[in-house]
């Protein structure tokens, strides 16, 4: 039986994850708070009013050390807390507080990389790396299986994962691509693999790169990991919850 043991959301693109012990997904959206804001950097103009492909963010495959920033969602208060190893706790309002953001996280994009200019909040959906609003579903199996074959444990936080669960074959979820699939009341389709990139290369607890973690996919001629799903239904997701192949 495969259920979910996890559940993430990223409340600013690669600047910190937020485990949660459920979630109310509504259909054709991504999770509620998951990359409704990101950081544009200062050689765009993305302000957030349209979808913008990644390259227009400050984001671990260019500045690894924001792979080890930690959020909390504060909604009455309407703050954000993010911590990292290196850093005092900042907490700010997103939609009012962005300089601070942007103070904080000086120094954490190398020089010679478009710096951090300023926090912008997505209008229609989550900033997430699809144009459409994608959940990402990650399957421990799979996970383990890249453990093995790097031959050390490996934090499953590098793949910025939204849904992770057990119980499934290593690379069964790619299995379920062109299918829908449900969890616990909610149904999604799976649009497609995710092909990684440089930020899975970041420990997740020091920001440092320290394994070649797409060498490690090249093993099996392909750089892709965890899978893209679409809700089609609404409901609530919950550590526990089964999934079922429909």
């Amino acid at each position: 039986m495969t259920k979910v043991v996890e559940i993430w959301r990223h409340p600013i693109k690669s600047h910190g994850r937020e485990a949660l012990d459920h979630v109310v997904v509504t259909a054709g959206q991504t999770l509620p708070l998951d990359r409704a804001w990101a950081v544009a950097h200062d050689q765009t103009d993305a302000d957030g009013s349209e979808w913008a492909p990644c390259t227009n963010f400050s984001r671990g495959a260019k500045a690894p050390s924001l792979m080890a920033i930690n959020a909390q969602w504060d909604d009455q208060n309407h703050l954000m807390t993010l911590t990292h190893p290196s850093k005092d706790f900042l907490s700010f309002d997103p939609d009012s507080e962005g300089a601070k953001l942007i103070e904080w996280t000086e120094g954490m994009v190398p020089e010679g990389r478009a710096q951090s200019k300023r926090l912008i909040r997505a209008q229609k959906s989550g900033m997430t790396d699809t144009e459409y609003p994608s959940i990402s579903i990650g399957n421990m199996a799979t996970h383990r299986a890249i453990e093995q074959k790097h031959g050390r444990q490996l934090s499953n936080l590098r793949w910025r994962c939204n849904i992770w669960v057990d119980g499934a074959a290593p690379w069964e979820e790619f299995e379920w691509i062109g299918k829908n699939i449900q969890i616990g009341v909610v149904t999604f389709e799976i649009k497609e693999p995710v092909t990684r990139c440089l930020a899975t290369t970041a420990n997740p607890e020091t920001g440092a790169r320290d394994t070649d973690i797409l060498a490690v996919l090249n093993t099996w001629d392909h750089q892709e990991m965890t899978v893209y799903g679409v809700a089609s239904t609404n409901g609530k997701i919950a550590i526990g919850d089964e999934l079922r192949v429909m």
